[in-house]
C-alpha cells in the first residue's frame, strides 16, 4: 500500500482501491506530476479521474485530468494553493472543441486514433466538476459504517473520485488545506523488487480494506459545521453524450469485456443499525488489450510471464467496478441519507448496474510497516488469452471466510457423497428416471385368496374409437394384457415392442408395474373392493408424460444445500451470511482505519470500534468469546496509556514508529481483529452452510481428489485414541445469547453433563457450578468451568454423546418470575444440547465448540415476552475442547473370530427351551437383567433364531472399545434378516455406526412400496445417527432418485421434521440435498404443491377465524384466490402424486362445522377420464399423530392380506403439510354413525335398526344389502381389533363413518395409546373398543345372535392372532417415533400399552378366549351409547331439513318432485303385511292414484316411515295445522295383527286429511318423495311370496330329533388336553322358545365322574359363542389314547330341569395330538352320561 502523506503530516493508512501503486512509484509520481503541474501552471478540477493509458504519451494527459483532492502533493506542510482552481474559463473552449466533431460519421478506427490523441485527451475530457467540498457525518451506529461524503454529484464506472473524510464528525474541506491523495497519479511502471526506506520489506499486509465504500481521511479539524452546499452540475453537451456512446461501443471497448449497455440507475440505500451497507459485486475482469487507457486500473498492465502483481483482491481493498467510462458522466445527483449513513455514490451505482468482470493477480501488496494482519482474499492472475466464462461468481470479500477453519467439514464431505450419488443414477435411465408415478403394489398370498378369479377390464387405446374390454384373471401379468390390447391394434405382435408400452391408471397420474400380476396393485384391489370398473389407457413410453424427470442439466448441477430452500418453512433462521459477515467486518476494518489515523481522536473513535464489535457479535448470537472480551478491554487500556509526545502537525500518525514497532493502540487492535476473526470463523463453521467455493463439482473423481487434499492439509498427526491415557475434560465457558426474561426469572443457572452411549450413562452424570447471570456486552451465563470425567478416552465408544441439560434456579422474589406463586419450586429444565465426542472422521473434539440449545416448553414461555420475539434465535452454550497437537484418533480393534455354529456343544433341554422362549420375545420389551445375561452368554446359540439379534445386541454388558471386536464379529457373522426385523436395530438402543450401517443395507432388500410404509420411521430413525454423513440417509436420497412417489413423500415428512427443535437443522441439510438430486421438473412440482398448500392453509385458517355468519363469504373470496392460482398451471396434490387436479369445483365446496371448521374441497381432475377429487385441508390440529394411526392401520391391512385374510379395510389418504395443518382424503359416498341415528331422533343411538335400515335404503335388492351386510361385518371386525390394539380412543359417533357399500371406518384419531378422552372425571371410552347393539343387529341380521355373529368372532380372533404374530414390527415402529414429538407418544410407558394389547407371551387359543371376552364386554357396554348420546346432545343444531346434497327421507336416497312425478290426485291405505326381514314387522300397502295414469300404485310403507314423514312435514310447516298422527304408544306387544289392524285405520284417516290440505303442503317435495316408488315397492304383487314363513319351531330332542352343530379346537401340549369350546349353531329346543345353552364336558371312562368341565351359560340364543377353554393336566399322550371325550349341549332352565339339546363323542385316539385340530360336529342324541 502505497504511502501517502496528508497536509498536516499525518500519514494515512487507507484501502486501496483497483489500480494502487506501491510507495515508491507513488512517491516518484507525485514528485512527477507537482513538477510537471506547476510548470504548466494548469490549474483545474476536473470531476473525474482518468485511467491511464498503456502509452507513455497518455500518462500525461491522465495527469492533467486528475482532480485536485486526489493529486499527489509533497511531503512538507505547505498549502498547494494553485492546485485548486475552478475551470469555467474552459467551457466555452471544450464546447466548440466537441462541435467540430462530427460523431455520426466518425468510424471506429477514427475515434480510436482521436482518442489516443494526446491534446484530445487534455482537452477533452475536463468535465466541469464542483469541488468536493461537502460536510459528511461518521456513523458508527452500525456494522461497516464509516465517513462518508454526501457529494452533490460523483461518477462511478471508470472514474474513480477521492472521497474524503475524517475521524472529526464532520468537516468541510477549504483550498487553504492540502488534501490527501487517494489515486496515484502518474503511471510509471512498477518495480519488481522493492522495499521501504527503513528497510522493512512488505509482505502480507495485516490490514485490508474490503470491496466497499472506503474513504481517505484528514485530520485537521472543522472550520465550520456541514450544510447544505449546492454546486453546478457537470455540463454535458449532446455531442459529447454521442461522443461516449460511440466510444462505448467501439472495438477496444468491447475487447474489455465492457457492455454495450449499461444500467444507469443508482440505487439508494440506507443504513440500518446493525445491518452493514451492501457491499458492491466483486467480479473479475478479463486480460486487457494494448488500449489499456479504457482500464480502470493505471498500473495494471500486462506483465511479463511469471512476473506476480500485487492484487487489488489480495490485498483486502476498495475496489471500483469497471464499467461504462461514461456512466459517470451521465449519473443524476444522488442524495446521501441522513445522518450520512448512505454509501458514496459510487457504490450505489455498482449495487445498481450491472456486475462487470474484473481482472485480479497475486503477489505481496505493499503497505505500511505498522499497519494490522487482516486476512485478505487471492486469486491466481488469469492469463491475458484467458478470459472470464461468464459464471458470474463474486470474489468474496474475504479467503479468511472461506477457508477450512470456517466451514463444516462435514457437510462438504456429505455434499460430495450426494455427488457421487447422483451420478450413479444416468438421466436417461427408465428404470431408475421414468419421471412418471408407478402405481402401489400389495403382495397377497394366492393372489388374494382369488388365484382363479376373474375380472372386467376396460382399456383405453388411442387406435380405437371404444375401449377395449376383456376379461383376464387377476394373476396375469400386466404384460399379458399389454398383449391383448395391442392384438386389437396390431396383426403382427412379432413386429410390436411390448415393453415399449405400459398400462395408465384412467383418472391418475399412475401406470401399472409390467412385471407384477395385476392383482397385485393397489389400484386394482381398491376397484373390486368398491366393485368400480376397472378403467386403464395404453400408452406407449414415448408419449407418457416424464416433465417429472431429471435431465443431463440436473445431473451436473453444483450440490448447494441452500439454493432450493427458499419455500420451506424452518423454526430456525441464519442471523447472518458469510456475505453478511464480511460486511460486518468491513464496517469493524473502516472503524479501525479511523481510530488508528489520527492518536488525537483516538479517545473518541475507540468507542466507535468497540460499538462495531459489539454490533456483530450481536449479529452472531450474542456470542462474544474470551478472546473478545479481553481484546477489548486491551484496546480501550491501551489508548488510556499515557503518550511520550503530543502529536504536532507533520508527525506520524500512531500507528508506529519508524523503527517498525507496534504501537500500544496497534498491537492490541491486532489481537482484537484476531479474536473477531476467530470468532466469525468458529460461528461460520458451527451454524452456517459451506461456502460455494467448498462445495463439490459434479465430478466424483474430483471430489475424492479434494477430499484427500483437505486430509493432507491437516498438517497435524494422529494417535489411536486407545493408546492413550487421558482423560475426558473440557471447559463449560458461557451461555449466550439468553433471553432477558430469564434475567429475571431464575436466580442461579447450572450444567448437568451426562456421557452417554446408547441411551445409557457411561458415568455418573456431573453438575456444574451454580452462577448467575453476567453483563459485558449482553447478557449470559458464564461459567468458565473445567469438567473432568474421570473416564480414559480409551474407553469411550465411537458413538459416545455429550449430553449437557440447563437448569435454572427460579427467583423466589422476582414478581416476573413465570412460577412466582409457587415457593420453593424445583429446578427447571430450561434446555438440552448433545454434541458426538468423535467426529465424522472419528477424531476427538477438539478446540471451541457452539452448541445450539433447544429449549424446553417451560424455558420457551419463560422467554415470551422477551426480546426473543422469533424462538428461533438461538441460545448458544460455549465449550472448549483441549487443543492436543496431534488428533486423537479413534480405531476400531480388531474383530475376533467367531466360532462356527457346528462346533458348538448341545445345550441342555431346560436351558435350550428358555433359550428358544427369550429368542422368540417379540421385542426386547420386558426383558430382564437375567434374560439378557443368558442371551449374551448364549449368543452364538441364538444365530439359529435369526430374529433374535436385537435382543442379543441389546443385552451385550458393555459398549466399550474392547467390546466391539466381539460385538461386530457378531454383527458380521449373523445370518442376514428380514428388513421389518432389520428397523430395530436403527433404534435409539443401537447408537453403533456399525451396527446401523449393517441394518441399512439388510433394508435395502426391500421394495419401494415396502419402504414407503415404514418412510415415516426412517426418517425419524435419522435422528438416532450421529453425524449428518451416514448409510441410513444415503440409502433413502437413493431411493427418492429412483422412486418418484418416495421423492414426494419424503419431502413432506422431511419439511415436517425441519419444524423439530432439537434435529431441524440435520433435516434442513437432508431436505436440501433431496432438493438438489430430485431435479427441475420434480422440484417446480414441489414449488406448486407449497404454494397450494400455503393458499390453502391462510384460507383454512381464514374461514376458521371468521365468525359464524361470515364464514361463507370469507369461503367464497379465498376460493377465488386459490381457483387463480390454478388458471396457471395444474398440481398435484400432496396426498398422492397420481392425483392432479386442475381447478377448483367451487359449487362444491364448503366447511364442516366442528370446531376446528376444516375446508372440503372439490377438485377437478386433471385427467377427463377420472372423477372428482375430494380433499378436506384442515388447520390447527396436528395431524401427524392421525398419519401415524393410519399408518398403523394400513401396515395391518397388507399383513391380513398377505395372510389371505381381507377384511375390506378402507386405507385413506393424510399427510401434514406443516405446523397444525394437512390434507385428507375424502371417503366418498359415507356417512358419520352420529348423523345416521340421529335421523331417528336424538336418542337414535339407543336403537338397533337404523345402521340396517340405512344400509338398506342404499341397498334395496337383497343381493345387494347381503353384500353390505357382508362387508360391514368384515370391516367391522378389522375395526375392532385396530382400534384395540393402537387404543384408538374418543370414539364418538362422529368418529366413526359408514359407506353405503356397508364398509365402516374409523375417523379422527387424536387420541390413542390409551389416552382416553374425559368428560371431567368420567371416562368416555370405558369399552375396550366399539361395539354397540346397532351393529351386531347388522351382524346377526336382527336382534337374535345368528351364526354370523359367530363369523364375526372369528374374523376378530383370526386378525388379532395374526397382528400378535408381527407384535415386534409394531412395537419398532412406534419405538421408533418416540421422539417425534407427538404428545401421546412419548416413551416406554406408551408402548407398554401396545405391548399389553397384543399379549404377545400368550397361545392363539389364550388369544382367542381373550378377545372373545373383550367382544362381549364392548357389546354390553351402556357406556358406549350414553357416549353417543351425549355427543349428539353436544353437537345438535335445528337447521330444519336436510341440505340439498342429503337424502330428505332416510329411506329415499333422492329427492323428487311434483312436476318429476305427476300429481297425486288419491292416496289411501290398501292393506297391511306381515315381514319377516330382518324381523318380524307388518309394513302398509299405499294405493296411489295420479293424474294421467289408469292404474293405481301400490307401495310398501312402514309405520315409522309414517312417523318420519310427520315429524319432518311439522319441521317444515310449523305455522300449518297438520293432521293428527297415530299414537306410536302402545300396551302390549306391538308387532301383533290387532295393532296393525288399528294402526291401517288411523294412517288411511291420516293420509286422506293431508292430501286435503293447503296445496303448499300436499305439494311439497317431501310428499312426494314419500310416495315415489323405490326398490321394494317393485314386488307388492303376491305379498305372501314376500314373507318369510315362520322358522319352524325346533322340536325337543325328546321327540327323537336332535339338530346343531359344535366347534372345537383340540390340542395337546406339555402333558396338558385343551378343549376350546368355540360356536354352537342351529341349536333347538321346546315349544320353539330360544334356549340358554351350555357345554358339559367328560374323558370317559369316568365312573366317579371327576373329569367334569363345563362352560358359562350363554342367554336366549341358538347360536352361541362360547370360545373358552377347557383343560386336562396330568394326562398322557397313551393315557388319552385309551380315553373318549364326551360332550353334551344343555339348556339352563330356572323353573325346571336342564334340558339336553344334544351330544357328541370324540375318541382322542382319532386325533393327532402333536398338532391343533379345528372342526366342526354335528350333535346327536348320544346317551347322556
Amino acid at each position: 500500500m502505497a504511502q501517502i502523506s496528508s497536509g498536516n503530516g499525518f500519514k494515512l493508512d487507507m484501502a486501496q482501491p483497483k489500480g494502487i501503486v506501491g510507495k515508491e512509484e507513488a512517491l516518484r509520481m507525485e514528485a512527477e506530476a507537482l513538477a510537471k503541474l506547476q510548470r504548466e501552471k494548469r490549474q483545474t478540477l476536473p470531476a473525474t479521474t482518468t485511467s491511464s493509458s498503456s502509452t507513455s504519451s497518455s500518462s500525461a494527459s491522465s495527469k492533467k485530468k486528475l482532480p485536485a483532492a486526489a493529486r499527489p502533493t509533497s511531503s512538507s506542510n505547505r498549502p498547494e494553493k494553485d492546485l485548486i482552481v475552478f475551470p469555467e474559463a474552459k467551457k466555452h473552449a471544450e464546447k466548440d472543441k466537441f462541435r467540430d466533431i462530427d460523431v455520426d460519421k466518425l468510424t471506429n478506427k477514427e475515434l480510436e486514433k482521436l482518442l489516443l490523441d494526446d491534446s484530445f485527451g487534455a482537452n477533452s475530457s475536463k468535465a466541469s466538476r464542483p469541488s468536493l467540498l461537502l460536510g459528511f457525518n461518521l456513523s458508527a451506529s452500525y456494522p461497516g459504517g464509516h465517513a462518508t461524503c454526501s457529494p452533490s454529484h460523483l461518477h462511478s464506472g471508470q472514474w474513480m473520485p477521492s472521497l474524503l473524510s475524517t475521524p472529526s464528525s464532520s468537516c468541510v474541506f477549504t483550498p487553504t488545506h492540502q488534501q490527501a491523495p487517494m489515486f496515484p497519479s502518474a503511471p510509471f511502471p512498477k518495480p519488481e523488487n522493492f522495499s521501504f526506506c527503513n528497510g522493512f520489506s512488505p509482505a502480507m499486509p495485516p490490514y485490508m480494506g474490503l470491496h466497499g465504500p472506503q474513504t481517505s481521511f484528514t485530520a485537521f479539524t472543522p472550520i465550520q459545521q456541514p450544510g447544505a452546499m449546492v454546486f453546478q452540475q457537470p455540463t454535458v453537451t449532446l455531442e459529447m453524450a454521442k461522443l461516449f456512446d460511440k466510444i462505448h461501443s467501439t472495438s477496444e471497448y468491447l475487447k474489455n469485456g465492457r457492455s454495450a449497455s449499461t444500467d444507469l440507475d443508482s440505487a439508494s440505500t440506507s443504513a440500518v443499525s446493525l445491518a452493514p451497507n451492501p457491499p458492491p459485486p466483486a467480479v473479475e475482469s478479463p486480460t486487457v488489450s494494448r488500449f489499456e487507457w479504457l482500464d480502470l486500473d493505471p498500473l495494471n498492465k500486462r506483465k511479463a510471464e511469471g512476473e506476480e502483481g500485487s492484487s487489488p483482491a489480495s490485498r483486502g481493498t476498495l475496489m471500483v467496478v469497471g464499467g461504462d467510462p461514461w456512466d459517470a458522466v451521465l449519473l443524476d445527483e444522488t442524495e446521501g441519507g441522513a445522518g450520512g449513513s448512505s454509501p458514496p455514490v459510487e457504490v450505489k451505482g455498482q449495487l445498481a448496474g450491472r456486475s462487470h468482470p474484473r481482472r485480479s493477480s497475486t503477489g505481496a501488496a505493499v503497505t505500511r510497516n505498522h499497519t494490522l494482519t487482516i486476512p485478505a482474499s487471492s486469486s491466481q492472475h488469469k492469463p491475458n488469452n484467458q478470459h472470464d466464462n461468464g459464471s458470474g461468481k463474486a470474489l468474496t470479500k474475504y479467503t479468511a471466510l472461506e477457508e477450512k477453519e470456517a466451514q463444516n467439514l462435514e457437510v462438504i464431505a456429505f455434499c460430495e457423497d450426494v455427488a457421487i450419488l447422483r451420478s450413479k443414477f444416468a438421466h436417461d435411465d427408465l428404470h431408475t428416471n421414468p419421471g412418471y408415478v408407478l402405481s402401489a403394489v400389495i403382495p397377497q398370498r394366492d393372489g388374494g385368496g382369488d388365484n382363479g378369479c376373474s375380472v372386467k377390464v376396460s382399456i383405453e387405446i388411442s387406435e380405437s374409437q371404444e375401449p377395449v374390454t376383456f376379461t383376464c384373471d387377476l394373476s396375469s401379468p400386466v404384460e399379458l394384457l399389454i398383449m391383448q390390447a395391442l392384438c386389437w391394434v396390431h396383426d403382427d405382435l412379432n413386429q410390436v415392442d411390448i415393453g415399449s408400452y405400459v398400462l395408465k391408471v384412467c383418472g391418475q397420474e399412475e401406470v401399472l408395474q409390467n412385471k407384477h400380476s395385476l392383482g397385485s396393485h393397489e389400484y386394482i384391489q381398491n376397484c373390486r373392493k368398491w366393485e368400480a370398473e376397472i378403467k386403464l389407457q395404453l400408452l406407449s413410453q414415448s408419449t407418457m408424460r416424464r416433465d417429472l424427470a431429471r435431465t443431463a442439466e440436473d445431473n451436473t448441477a453444483q450440490v448447494d444445500l441452500e439454493r432450493h430452500m427458499g419455500q420451506v418453512e424452518r423454526p430456525f433462521k441464519e442471523n447472518v451470511t458469510r456475505q453478511g459477515l464480511s460486511d460486518y467486518l468491513e464496517g469493524y476494518h473502516n472503524q479501525v482505519n479511523i481510530c488508528l489515523q489520527n492518536e488525537s481522536t483516538q479517545y473518541k473513535t475507540v468507542d466507535r470500534v468497540v460499538q462495531t464489535v459489539k454490533n456483530l457479535c450481536c449479529a452472531l448470537d450474542e456470542v462474544e468469546t474470551q478472546a473478545i472480551t479481553e481484546a477489548v478491554k486491551g484496546v480501550k487500556r491501551s489508548v488510556n496509556l499515557p503518550r511520550t509526545r503530543s502529536p504536532e502537525v507533520g508527525s506520524k500518525s500512531s500507528g508506529g514508529s519508524a523503527n517498525g514497532h507496534l504501537s500500544p493502540v496497534e498491537e492490541s487492535m491486532g489481537f482484537l481483529t484476531d479474536a473477531v476473526y476467530d470468532l466469525a470463523k468458529l460461528y461460520l463453521r458451527s451454524f452456517c452452510p459451506a461456502s460455494s467455493s467448498s462445495t463439490p463439482s459434479p465430478d466424483p473423481s474430483s471430489n475424492s481428489q479434494h477430499a484427500e487434499g483437505e486430509s493432507a492439509a491437516e498438517g497435524r498427526g494422529s494417535k489411536e485414541a486407545s493408546g492413550t491415557t487421558d482423560h475426558l475434560q473440557f471447559t463449560l465457558f458461557a451461555m449466550h445469547g439468553i433471553p432477558a426474561a430469564w434475567v429475571s426469572s431464575y436466580e442461579k443457572y447450572y450444567l448437568m453433563c451426562a456421557l452417554t452411549h446408547n441411551g445409557r450413562n457411561l458415568f455418573k452424570p456431573i453438575q456444574s457450578k451454580k452462577v448467575g447471570t453476567y453483563k459485558s456486552f449482553f447478557y449470559h451465563i458464564k461459567w468458565d468451568e473445567l469438567i473432568n470425567f474421570p473416564m480414559a478416552v480409551a474407553l469411550l465408544p465411537l458413538e459416545s454423546m455429550l449430553t449437557l441439560s440447563l437448569f435454572g434456579v427460579l427467583n423466589q422474589n422476582a414478581s416476573g418470575s413465570p412460577d412466582s406463586n409457587k415457593q420453593r419450586k424445583g429446578p427447571e429444565v430450561l434446555g438440552k444440547v448433545s454434541l458426538p465426542l468423535f467426529d465424522f472422521r472419528r477424531v476427538l473434539a477438539r478446540g471451541t465448540k457452539l452448541l445450539c440449545l433447544w429449549t424446553s416448553p417451560q424455558a420457551a414461555s419463560a422467554a415470551a415476552g422477551s426480546r426473543r420475539k422469533n424462538l428461533a434465535e438461538r441460545i448458544i452454550l460455549q465449550v472448549d475442547f483441549p487443543s492436543p497437537m496431534v488428533d486423537v484418533l479413534y480405531v476400531g480393534p480388531q474383530e475376533s473370530p467367531c466360532p462356527d455354529p457346528n462346533t458348538l456343544e448341545e445345550l441342555d433341554p431346560d436351558l435350550r427351551r428358555r433359550v428358544e422362549k427369550l429368542c422368540s420375545r417379540a421385542s426386547t420389551f420386558g426383558l430382564t437383567r437375567a434374560d439378557r445375561q443368558l442371551l449374551w452368554d448364549q449368543r452364538h446359540h441364538c444365530r439359529a433364531h435369526t430374529n433374535s439379534l436385537p435382543k442379543v445386541l441389546a443385552s451385550s454388558p458393555s459398549w466399550d472399545w474392547g467390546s466391539m471386536a466381539e460385538i461386530h464379529s457378531l454383527l458380521h457373522h449373523w445370518p442376514s434378516l428380514q428388513p421389518v426385523c432389520a428397523l430395530e436395530l436403527l433404534d435409539s438402543k443401537f447408537a453403533d455406526t456399525e451396527v446401523r450401517s449393517v441394518a441399512v443395507s439388510w433394508i435395502e432388500s426391500s421394495s419401494d412400496d415396502e419402504l414407503a410404509d415404514y418412510l415415516p420411521q426412517l426418517v425419524q430413525a435419522l435422528k438416532f445417527e450421529c453425524h449428518l454423513k451416514n448409510a441410513l440417509v444415503i440409502f433413502l436420497l437413493s431411493r427418492a432418485q429412483g422412486n418418484v412417489n418416495i421423492t414426494l413423500y419424503l419431502y413432506w415428512l422431511l419439511r415436517d421434521a425441519v419444524q423439530d427443535p432439537a434435529f431441524g437443522r440435520r433435516y434442513d441439510q437432508v431436505l436440501g440435498a433431496l432438493l438438489c438430486l430430485c431435479g427441475a421438473g420434480l422440484r417446480a412440482e414441489l414449488d406448486k404443491q407449497t404454494r397450494l398448500v400455503t393458499l390453502l392453509g391462510a384460507l383454512a385458517e381464514k374461514v376458521r377465524q371468521a365468525g359464524g355468519s361470515t364464514r361463507q363469504v370469507v369461503l367464497q373470496e379465498g376460493l377465488e384466490r386459490v381457483q387463480s392460482f390454478f388458471q396457471r398451471n395444474s398440481c398435484r396434490l400432496p396426498l398422492s402424486p397420481s392425483l392432479e387436479a386442475k381447478q377448483l369445483n367451487i359449487k362444491s365446496c364448503s366447511f364442516f362445522n366442528s370446531n376446528a371448521v376444516p375446508l372440503k374441497l372439490a377438485l377437478v381432475n386433471a385427467d377427463p377420464l377420472g372423477e372428482e377429487i375430494n380433499v378436506m385441508f384442515k388447520v390447527g390440529e396436528d395431524l401427524r399423530q392421525d398419519m401415524l394411526a393410519l399408518q398403523m392401520i394400513r401396515i395391518m391391512d397388507r399383513i391380513w392380506l398377505q395372510e389371505g385374510l381381507d377384511l375390506r379395510i378402507v386405507n385413506f389418504k393424510c399427510i401434514s403439510t406443516g405446523k397444525d395443518k394437512g390434507m385428507v382424503e375424502l371417503v366418498p359416498s359415507s356417512d358419520t354413525l352420529r348423523k345416521i341415528q340421529v335421523e331417528y331422533g336424538v336418542t337414535g343411538s339407543f336403537k338397533d335398526k337404523p345402521l340396517a335400515e340405512w344400509l338398506r335404503k342404499y341397498n334395496p335388492a337383497e343381493d345387494e344389502y347381503e353384500k353390505a351386510s357382508e362387508n360391514f361385518i368384515y370391516s367391522c371386525a378389522g375395526c375392532c381389533v385396530a382400534t384395540y390394539v393402537l387404543g384408538i380412543c374418543d370414539r364418538h359417533n362422529d368418529n366413526i363413518m359408514l359407506r353405503s357399500t356397508g364398509h365402516m371406518f374409523h375417523i379422527d384419531f387424536g387420541k390413542f395409546l390409551g389416552h382416553a378422552q374425559m368428560f371431567g372425571s368420567f371416562r368416555r371410552d370405558r369399552a375396550p373398543f366399539v361395539l354397540t347393539s346397532d351393529m351386531a343387529y347388522v351382524i346377526n341380521g336382527g336382534e337374535r345372535p345368528t351364526s354370523r355373529f359367530q363369523l364375526f368372532v372369528d374374523l376378530c380372533s383370526q386378525a388379532y392372532n395374526l397382528i400378535r404374530k408381527h407384535s415386534g414390527l409394531f412395537l419398532n415402529l412406534l419405538s421408533l417415533m418416540t421422539l417425534s414429538g407427538l404428545p401421546e407418544l412419548t416413551g416406554a410407558q406408551d408402548l407398554k400399552y401396545v405391548y399389553d394389547a397384543l399379549q404377545p407371551q400368550t397361545t392363539d387359543a389364550e388369544a382367542t378366549i381373550f378377545f372373545t371376552r373383550l367382544i362381549e364386554t364392548s357389546l354390553g357396554s351402556v357406556a358406549t351409547k350414553f357416549n353417543f348420546f351425549i355427543h349428539n346432545l353436544a353437537q345438535m343444531r335445528f337447521s330444519g331439513l336436510p341440505s340439498n346434497d342429503e337424502p330428505i327421507l332416510s329411506f329415499s336416497p333422492k329427492t323428487y318432485t311434483l312436476k318429476q312425478e305427476g300429481r297425486i290426485r288419491d292416496a289411501s291405505i290398501f292393506s297391511f303385511q306381515k315381514r319377516y326381514n330382518p324381523d318380524k314387522h307388518y309394513t302398509y300397502v299405499v294405493r296411489l292414484l295420479r293424474e294421467g295414469q289408469s292404474e293405481a300404485q301400490f307401495l310398501l310403507r312402514t309405520f315409522d316411515e309414517f312417523q318420519e314423514l310427520h315429524n319432518k312435514l311439522c319441521i317444515l310447516f310449523p305455522l300449518w295445522k297438520l293432521p293428527g298422527f297415530p299414537n306410536r304408544m302402545v300396551l302390549g306387544r306391538t308387532h301383533i295383527k290387532d295393532v296393525a289392524a288399528k294402526r291401517k285405520i288411523e294412517l288411511n284417516s291420516y293420509v286422506h286429511n293431508l292430501l286435503r290440505r293447503s296445496t303448499e303442503v300436499t305439494q311439497c317435495d317431501l310428499i312426494y318423495t314419500f310416495f315415489h316408488p323405490i326398490a321394494r315397492d317393485d314386488k307388492t304383487e303376491g305379498f305372501e311370496a314376500i314373507a318369510k314363513a315362520p322358522e319352524a319351531p325346533p322340536l325337543s330332542p325328546t321327540s327323537g330329533r336332535v339338530e346343531g352343530e359344535v366347534k372345537l379346537s383340540v390340542s395337546y401340549r406339555n402333558s396338558t388336553l385343551f378343549i376350546m369350546v368355540m360356536h354352537i349353531r342351529d341349536l333347538v329346543s321346546e315349544e320353539g322358545t330360544d334356549p340358554n345353552p351350555y357345554v358339559k364336558t367328560y374323558l370317559l371312562p369316568d365312573p366317579h365322574k371327576t373329569s367334569k368341565c363345563k362352560t358359562k351359560i350363554s342367554r336366549k340364543t341358538r347360536n352361541p359363542t362360547f370360545n373358552e377353554m377347557l383343560v386336562y393336566s396330568d394326562y398322557s399322550k397313551e393315557t388319552l389314547g385309551l380315553r373318549e371325550l364326551q360332550l353334551s349341549v344343555l339348556s339352563a332352565e330356572s323353573l325346571r330341569e336342564n334340558c339336553y339339546l344334544g351330544g357328541v363323542t370324540l375318541k382322542l385316539k382319532d386325533f393327532d395330538l402333536s398338532k391343533e385340530t379345528v372342526n366342526w360336529y354335528k350333535l346327536t342324541a348320544v346317551p347322556y352320561f
